[in-house]
């Protein structure tokens, strides 16, 4: 039987290397796994199959500078994981056997005692047997902070296998952003990561783990690691175990396009996480350690956990090569090796992303007839009202001028306040609030654009990265957790934020304001992460972009205060739990994709921007504009076929799993409706609004006809006001 595609040439830019202990390994882990009850008698392996996998191969290279204890333990880990995924497909996939996978999946959680006391239940089967072995010798020596991430990645690991399991039973294929983020739960790779630090024998420290730059380090490396997989990995699990969960079917599905053109594709996005990587590690790390503070030798620590991760990159690779767990009969076969060879093997393609040329020609934005939010749009009564009192808070913060001192910063006026129409957004946001909370909703819709619009037009005119942290960092001032007051604002972006806060937050609970005030950060961090890219004229990668674009449009604030007005009676692990997260993140992408398609010609040939996903997806595919406009579109419609997906199918188990009473769910069901209605005010809006056709964009985009304060005399009529460039 032929291979149903041919492996493409990959993107492997440091070598691999084996570990000089790997006999040590291969006699200890067969001993192990024996001992464990994984071999004869188990119904999943046999001797052969262990030795045909060779997992102490895998773990010689990816792990080739540790000890012979060190890569026995690492080895057994593996060995355990594999050997619970097959016992889990052989059990319970096959089957269909949704409700006993539930409790097969719960007990595991027993084998993983946080604290000093690692007393275990009694094993019942190999994959408890051997996890229960595997923590006592792994987290002795091993901080609170990494136990706690370990144990989360080895939770959703176990866990998320629910969510293949119900997508096999129902034959459904997740979208493409839908897959990334539920594979790094499923596939293991962040868990590989915290290996990575036991391995090396250093952990990230603590007040860095979450960070962006360490963040997007873990996920680039597993997206990296899964999607390597699953170009692997396509012909066992699609053609013979009945897998829906691999990227290769998922671009095949999405793009409609043949098996060989998505392994094409799936490869490219391969190629764009590596060189994430390599772009955060080089660029951001640095930086971090500035800000922190962080000391030689924690930080000498970090770049060996990073090495890890690159070492594990080629070692899994050369381990895909020869393992006979995967198709590779072909993967070494002789090419000639033309242009196009050449240029994934040096990396070249990085290129295209840094040369796209601003303020493209790209005509009047093309809105899709079919654009797909089946959502009715309500309004509130009071929005004629709201449109008065934001015109008049605008100009009291001092909004609607020029600040004293700072060149380009006259970004609005009354004309274009009232032509974006902000309170017809918030009109259609929160149809049912009375007027005082319509006008406050407006408010904050102002403030988060007119900071949008601020940000490039004063930090990225000039490339002042620097001024624009500076800008960010005072903010959090201006939102005093304790109700002290807000210090002297230094310009009407401090000064509106500081009433704005005043106003939203007096009479909540602590709580409540802790995390209103970490989505406002969110949302100022991504427009630093947008300068970055803008004064770089870097287009970013297709993940990245979504990711961040979550919080540069604002839309983790705005379903922040959703959040905060269902509370009552629904605990907060409601809605940290992967259903509700993946409930949010669908949502908030399809507004994102909403924006993006009608400010594409805003933002490329108006504003000299790169954010924007159809110019992600042009330069990500090579395609033309017609081209990425439908598949932006598609994943769109995608992501909201998701949202009521999870509606219908996910939040009753949720509900059911936290047994919540009726009250609570009633609160749960009208967050689920305020988030219907944020998608149908921001298609309203945007259709109903003057701020992104091509006649308002050049009435907004005039030259301004009066010269700039500072130098007069002989020599200086040329000194006029810079053109104002604008965010979404």
């Amino acid at each position: 039987m032929s291979q149903p595609f041919e492996l493409p040439d990959f993107y492997v830019p440091y070598p691999a290397r084996l570990n000089p202990h790997l006999e040590v390994a291969n006699a200890h882990s067969k001993r192990w796994a024996r001992a464990m009850g994984m071999l004869e008698g188990s119904g999943v392996w046999e001797e052969s199959d262990l030795d045909a996998h060779d997992y102490p191969l895998m773990c010689a290279y990816t792990h080739p500078d540790c000890d012979a204890d060190e890569l026995c333990l690492i080895t057994d880990w593996y060995v355990w994981v594999f050997f619970f995924d097959d016992h889990f497909l052989e059990v319970f996939k096959r089957s269909g056997d949704l409700e006993g996978s539930r409790g097969y999946l719960a007990r595991l959680g027993a084998f993983m005692p946080m604290g000093d006391d690692l007393s275990m239940p009694e094993p019942a089967n190999p994959v408890e047997a051997g996890l229960a072995d595997l923590w006592v010798r792994t987290v002795p020596g091993m901080s609170k902070d990494w136990r706690e991430r370990f144990a989360e990645s080895t939770r959703n690991l176990l866990n998320e296998s629910l969510w293949e399991l119900a997508n096999i039973n129902k034959g459904r294929i997740s979208n493409p952003v839908e897959y990334i983020e539920m594979r790094r739960k499923v596939g293991g790779a962040p868990w590989s990561a915290g290996l990575v630090e036991h391995a090396v024998g250093a952990e990230v420290p603590a007040r860095l783990a979450a960070t962006r730059p360490l963040r997007v380090l873990k996920d680039t490396f597993s997206d990296a690691v899964h999607l390597r997989n699953d170009l692997f990995s396509y012909e066992r699990e699609v053609g013979d175990e009945g897998e829906l969960s691999n990227g290769v079917l998922v671009l095949e599905t999405f793009l409609g396009c043949t098996t060989q053109e998505a392994a094409n594709a799936v490869n490219d996005l391969l190629t764009s996480r590596l060189q994430q990587f390599e772009h955060t590690a080089v660029t951001e790390l640095g930086p971090l350690f500035a800000e922190h503070g962080i000391d030689p030798v924690s930080a000498a620590g970090v770049l060996a956990y990073v090495k890890g991760l690159q070492d594990w990159q080629s070692g899994g690779h050369e381990w895909h090569l020869r393992s006979s767990r995967y198709m590779n009969q072909r993967a070494g076969a002789s090419r000639p090796l033309g242009m196009s060879s050449l240029v994934d093997l040096l990396g070249a393609k990085r290129v295209r992303s840094f040369t796209h040329v601003p303020y493209e020609r790209v005509g009047p934005s093309v809105i899709p007839d079919d654009l797909y939010v089946p959502f009715p749009l309500r309004l509130s009564p009071h929005l004629d009202n709201a449109r008065r009192s934001i015109v008049e808070w605008c100009a009291a913060m001092g909004i609607l001028e020029a600040q004293p001192g700072v060149a380009g910063s006259a970004v609005w006026d009354e004309r274009k306040l009232v032509d974006y129409d902000l309170a017809l957004c918030a009109a259609g946001l929160h149809p049912d609030a009375t007027p005082e909370e319509l006008d406050l909703a407006a408010f904050w819709l102002a403030w988060g654009t007119y900071g949008d619009d601020y940000f490039p037009a004063v930090f990225g005119r000039t490339g002042n990265l620097a001024a624009a942290k500076i800008a960010v960092d005072r903010f959090s001032a201006c939102m005093p957790l304790d109700g002290s007051p807000a210090p002297p604002p230094a310009n009407a972006l401090e000064r509106s934020l500081a009433d704005v806060w005043a106003r939203t937050a007096g009479p909540m609970p602590a709580g409540h304001r802790r995390k209103l005030r970490e989505s406002v950060e969110k949302m100022c961090q991504g427009w630093l992460w947008e300068l970055a890219g803008e004064v770089a004229q870097h287009v970013p990668d297709p993940v990245d972009y979504l990711e961040m674009r979550r919080l540069t449009f604002g839309s983790d604030l705005t379903m922040s205060l959703c959040r905060l007005r269902h509370d009552r009676g629904v605990p907060d692990d409601v809605y940290a739990s992967g259903p509700m997260r993946a409930l949010e993140n669908a949502m908030m992408d399809a507004g994102c994709l909403l924006n993006d398609i009608f400010s594409y010609q805003k933002e490329i040939e108006f504003g000299g921007e790169v954010h924007n996903c159809v110019l992600v997806v042009r330069s990500f595919f090579d395609c033309d504009y017609p081209a990425a406009l439908r598949i932006v579109t598609d994943l769109l419609a995608a992501r909201v076929r998701q949202f009521e997906h999870i509606v219908a199918n996910e939040l009753p188990i949720v509900c059911d799993d936290f047994g919540l009473d009726a009250e609570a769910r009633g609160t749960l069901d009208g967050f689920v409706a305020e988030l219907r209605d944020w998608l149908a005010a921001i298609l309203n809006w945007h259709r109903g609004c003057f701020r992104y056709d091509e006649e308002s964009l050049r009435r907004h985009h005039r030259p301004p006809r009066v010269t700039l304060g500072g130098p007069t005399g002989l020599g200086t009529s040329a000194a006029v006001a810079f053109p104002v460039l604008s965010g979404r």
